[in-house]
């Protein structure tokens, strides 16, 4: 049944009930360590905003940028519309996106630790280079490497977290990536307000920072296993076996271990994962991988994170309370993970989905409204609609962070047979950094043309993904990992597009 194929008559729930074992510590500890590579993705999103509003940093590298904010008394929407600026935060994401497809090849014939390590060594040489940065060319390799250092962390860390999770737990445990980049963009936004406060070189020590959570990934990364499916898939099936005992926390083990080898033996059949993930047996899963993460960033929630001061400084708040209402974001975005942790594996990932995409459109919508009334060109909100306006931001952030932030990595990292999971997720995460990317560069750009607007055009987008969800994803709570492909052959619209399961060659 694993490895793609279907035995008729088993229900993949009924297969989850032969698994043996509980959650042990090892695993815990495992899961909690490896998810640390998920604060350097959120570090990195929340630092960027913080820095290109600071004075010391925009003088050093964007002067016409620091002098027309200066000096400027036209339109606030516009006051950081600069390609050069936009450039400078959205540079790592095309670098993560290269990275991740070559992260593909590691994470298979090398393990998912293996990559960990090596998106950490890559995301410590980048916080070095842009803490000692002399020149735009220097800063912008150093967003090179810490590019390269997301791809290789964000391809094999969810991997990681799916593999070693059991499968009742298997979505808690997964957003532990989440809750690591959360507290990442958490820690960075209070970095931020403390540094902005250190002049001219607080922007510096705000770069700087970004070696830590580098270092934890990487020692973190050397004293953790890799996962019995990458080592059975390896060929040490011994090896694989005493792991997995010892996370499971019991010998009997037969029926996983004996997934995990079935979908090994027909993994060592397909020599081109990149080619094979675009045959038709696995439209479905290649239409998550893509719609998935574009959706998540299409929110409009990397936008909010990256460019919060900004984004606060354009609405008419001060310098130090504009980065204190994005560190407040940041903080309820942490928090917010911890409900989808309590409630995934109960409620199931399509009501989580489907609940959060309704809330951020309410929010949206009024954020929208309420800064087309009342906040015109060249004044400043009112104090009392200044902090209603962080209100409705705030449970526009809860809203994702119960739903498409965690589940936007959850889902694609769940649904791939082991013959193309690693190839799947590399188009998971090159789409992220993409769509990252594009709304990254083009944000300030849009803020200043559609200025209130801006939340309509994400608004639009989410209301499109909350539909998707509702038609498109079946249910994948209580599924095996290699039991996947039952929830494809049962959804009432993919099912028509499988070919017949004798058809190994599609």
């Amino acid at each position: 049944m694993a490895g793609g194929s279907f035995t008729t008559g088993v229900v993949a729930k009924e297969r989850a009930k032969q698994y043996k074992g509980r959650v042990t510590a090892y695993v815990i500890i495992a899961c909690i360590v490896a998810a640390t590579g998920g604060s350097l993705f959120g570090y990195d999103v929340g630092i960027s905003g913080g820095v290109t509003s600071m004075d010391g940093f925009l003088q050093d590298f964007f002067p016409s940028v620091y002098e027309h904010r200066k000096h400027t008394h036209q339109n606030h929407y516009c006051n950081y519309d600069n390609h050069g600026l936009a450039a400078f935060t959205s540079s790592l994401y095309i670098a993560g996106l290269v990275a991740s497809l070559l992260a593909s090849v590691v994470t298979r014939k090398y393990g998912r630790r293996t990559s960990s390590i090596s998106g950490g060594i890559s995301f410590l040489i980048g916080s070095a280079l842009n803490a000692s940065a002399l020149n735009l060319e220097m800063l912008i390799i150093g967003r090179i490497m810490l590019g390269v250092g997301i791809g290789f962390g964000n391809q094999a860390v969810p991997l990681y977290l799916s593999e070693m999770a059991p499968t009742h737990l298997r979505g808690g445990l997964n957003m532990m990536f989440q809750v690591a980049a959360t507290f990442g963009i958490f820690t960075a936004n209070m970095i931020n307000y403390g540094a902005q406060r250190i002049k001219p070189w607080g922007w510096r020590l705000s770069l700087g920072m970004a070696a830590i959570p580098a270092i934890l990934m990487t020692v973190g990364g050397i004293f953790l296993p890799d996962t019995p499916n990458s080592l059975v898939r390896r060929g040490s099936k011994v090896k694989g076996r005493k792991l997995l005992e010892k996370i499971r926390g019991t010998n009997d083990v037969d029926a996983e271990f004996q997934d995990m080898v079935d979908a090994s033996d027909y993994a060592n059949t397909i020599k081109q994962p990149f080619r094979n993930i675009f045959g038709k047996r696995y439209r479905p899963q290649l239409t998550m991988a893509i719609c998935m993460p574009a959706f998540q960033i299409l929110t409009g929630i990397s936008s909010i994170l990256f460019y919060a001061p900004l984004l606060f400084q354009s609405m008419g708040f001060g310098r130090a309370a504009s980065l204190y209402s994005s560190a407040l974001t940041g903080g309820v975005l942490a928090l917010s993970t911890f409900i989808s942790i309590a409630t995934v594996d109960k409620l199931g990932r399509r009501p989580l989905l489907i609940s959060g995409g309704i809330q951020m459109v309410t929010c949206q919508v009024t954020v929208s409204i309420i800064l087309g009334i009342k906040f015109e060109e060249n004044h400043d909100l009112s104090k009392s609609f200044s902090i209603f306006i962080v209100v409705v931001i705030c449970l526009f952030v809860v809203a994702f962070g119960w739903s498409w932030g965690p589940l936007g990595w959850t889902v694609p990292s769940e649904i791939f047979p082991l013959e193309i999971r690693s190839a799947g997720q590399s188009i998971t995460v090159a789409v992220n950094l993409l769509f990252t990317f594009i709304i990254a560069q083009a944000f300030l750009s849009l803020l200043c043309t559609f200025k209130s607007r801006i939340f309509l055009f994400f608004a639009a987008w989410v209301t499109i993904m909350t539909i998707f969800v509702y038609l498109f994803l079946p249910e994948t709570k209580g599924i095996p990992i290699e039991d996947m492909i039952v929830i494809w052959r049962t959804h009432w619209f993919w099912k028509r597009m499988l070919p017949e399961i004798s058809d190994a060659t599609v």
